[in-house]
């Protein structure tokens, strides 16, 4: 960011190169009718644009819309004009958009005087109202200008409520070492109650006996956090249920709390690889600083290149030196070449407001919170953070992914009495609907069965129609939960899915003690696949070594998978670690692998 800029609004760090206005730009696509700011007007004889005082700028957006010098009176045309730009910049940003008032086109920060910018803030709202959505102030600052009156910028979070009525979802995992305080902190936010010192918020996170004897999480578990229309949290210190979080709630935040111990690293792996989180967050404990697995999963998030920001939990029980210790041993891991990143310190709401808008668009940047889970220190500024926290993708992306097929990832199989069995992933493509038959597969045989979703269940509540890049639960009725695992895919009948034992992958081989040759064995992950597979051949080599990079063919040892060309492989044994990407399949055809003959009259009743 300029450093005029940064100054202004209180920023505590300069972005490298190329990222001068990203903490204030807009969000979403170019708005239909182009820019719209007013011209400058001449005050006291001089240009508003004269370089007398050599005002700040931001340089000019390439998406208009959201900066305005002044919305006071509009006549009824304008104002029309100005509520259809505001439905495409919140359709365009999923039901999100930042304006900035006292902004020229040009990116010129001019600023308005206080009664132009009640005028004008009052405009806005009745924008909104307009659109049923709610307006909330970001911040706001005054701009040293060529004016006898003060000026101000504003800096406004219009947010609604889509009107396909699914709220903005974005998913989280929660990553560190054990004992970092990952659960006391989810269980703080969720449940809105600070913990005593001793992990009393935890507890209605476990889900095992043996998870609350010894205070260590070794599964998979989902919370959520919510943000209403006005940017006010939504978590269980107002509601009973999380249906009821889901109807107050216009964003919603859902955390994947992954388990820290290095015996459990397979389970975090495929929470990683498996619900595709939009974010990490790493959490690390000022009193011990990056120990045990910190730097393990701080690796794994870049592997699998999800952005992510840290949480410097318990500083509570620390000095300030030596949380300005753990500080800057973080910052000097980010900076090393292998990492790259340019750590950004919150210290207050202005950083968290540039923070999460400089994240989401800049993959070099990686802000910092330091917190406390017991004391509340610095907790709402990481709820401030969340709420302003964009989506990575835009609504012409979503729409692309939801017109290919129907294509949902099996990560979880239950029983539940009178249900059924249900089955719990992520939609990957495509639009599934309460009552759509779809096949399951590939089996230990490599077929595909028929299957038909009875109900759909999304954040505990119930959802008729599922979209791409949802997480939700299905019931499948009476289909016997036997013939299901996890790594399956449920897709259209239509979509004729291939399926393959032997695959290529372009890989480098991160760490290996001696050397890397065929016969070796490694535990793949691919997306929500897992399975040991064994090296059939190296292209161009007998062996490999520790940083060598090489097209390796393996084998599933044990049944046929569904992958596709392009997805991210992650594959390790012991200490042997690497990373790569699927390059070629030996698909396995529709004769082959059973599909005519499961997909046959009378195999499974529906």
């Amino acid at each position: 960011m300029d450093s005029r800029v940064s100054e202004l609004f209180g920023g505590c760090c300069r972005p490298a190169g190329g990222g001068a206005s990203a903490a204030l730009r807009g969000r979403g696509g170019p708005a239909p009718g182009g820019g719209g700011g007013s011209k400058t007007k001449k005050k006291n004889g001089r240009s508003r644009g004269g370089k007398a005082n050599n005002p700040p700028y931001l340089p000019p957006e390439v998406s208009s819309g959201s900066r305005r010098l002044k919305l006071v009176n509009p006549s009824q045309y304008r104002f029309e004009h100005l509520v259809t730009q505001m439905k495409w910049r919140l359709q365009e940003g999923r039901g999100e958009a930042v304006y900035q008032i006292g902004v020229e086109d040009n990116g010129l920060l001019v600023g308005l005087s206080e009664e132009e910018m009640r005028a004008s803030l009052k405009t806005l709202r009745r924008m909104a109202e307009k659109v049923g959505a709610d307006i909330t102030v970001l911040r706001e600052r005054e701009v040293d200008y060529d004016s006898d009156v003060p000026r101000k910028i504003t800096e406004v979070l219009v947010r609604k409520v889509p009107d396909n009525q699914q709220f903005l979802d974005l998913r989280v995992a929660v990553l560190g070492n054990v004992d970092s305080g990952k659960s006391t902190l989810l269980g703080v936010l969720t449940q809105g109650e600070l913990d005593n010192g001793r992990g009393r918020a935890r507890l209605n996170l476990f889900r095992h006996l043996h998870e609350i004897q010894s205070g260590r999480t070794s599964s998979i578990s989902f919370e959520i956090l919510g943000f209403n229309s006005k940017g006010e949290v939504v978590n269980y210190s107002d509601s009973r249920t999380a249906e009821e979080i889901c109807e107050s709630s216009s964003k919603m935040i859902t955390f994947i709390d992954l388990a820290g111990h290095h015996k459990y690293l397979k389970t975090t792996i495929f929470g990683l690889t498996s619900y595709c989180p939009d974010f990490a967050m790493l959490v690390v404990s000022a009193n011990t600083g990056i120990a045990g697995t910190t730097r393990e999963h701080l690796g794994l998030a870049m592997a699998l290149k999800v952005p992510f920001f840290i949480v410097i939990s318990k500083v509570d029980l620390c000095s300030k030196a030596t949380v300005e210790r753990t500080v800057k041993q973080l910052e000097r891991i980010l900076k090393q070449p292998g990492c790259n990143k340019l750590p950004l310190l919150v210290n207050s709401d202005d950083d968290a407001v540039t923070a999460a808008q400089q994240f989401a668009q800049s993959p070099n940047i990686t802000p910092i919170f330091t917190l406390s889970s017991v004391s509340g220190e610095n907790l709402d500024l990481l709820k401030v953070f969340l709420n302003i926290l964009p989506p990575l993708t835009n609504s012409k992306e979503q729409e692309e992914l939801m017109q290919q097929h129907t294509e949902f990832q099996v990560d979880e199989i239950y029983t539940v009495p009178e249900v059924g069995t249900v089955v719990g992933g992520t939609l990957s493509s495509g639009i599934c609907r309460e009552g759509e038959n779809l096949v399951v597969g590939p089996t230990d045989d490599g077929k595909f069965l028929r299957l038909k979703v009875c109900s759909i269940q999304r954040n505990r509540s119930a959802c008729r129609v599922l979209r791409a890049g949802q997480a939700a639960t299905l019931a499948l009725g009476p289909f016997d939960r036997s013939l299901l695992r996890k790594g399956m895919v449920m897709v259209s009948p239509e979509m004729n899915p291939t399926i393959c034992s032997v695959f290529e992958a372009e890989i480098v081989l991160l760490f290996h003690a001696t050397t890397f040759r065929k016969g070796f064995q490694v535990t793949v992950h691919v997306g929500n696949v897992r399975q040991t597979a064994i090296v059939e051949k190296i292209h161009g080599k007998d062996k490999l070594r520790t940083g060598e990079k090489a097209v390796v063919c393996f084998r599933f040892i044990k049944h046929p998978e569904y992958l596709k060309i392009g997805a991210k492989l992650l594959f390790r044994e012991g200490v042997t670690k690497g990373i790569g990407h699927v390059t070629n399949l030996q698909a396995i055809t529709t004769k082959e692998n059973g599909l005519e003959e499961s997909l046959g009259p009378g195999q499974l009743s529906f």
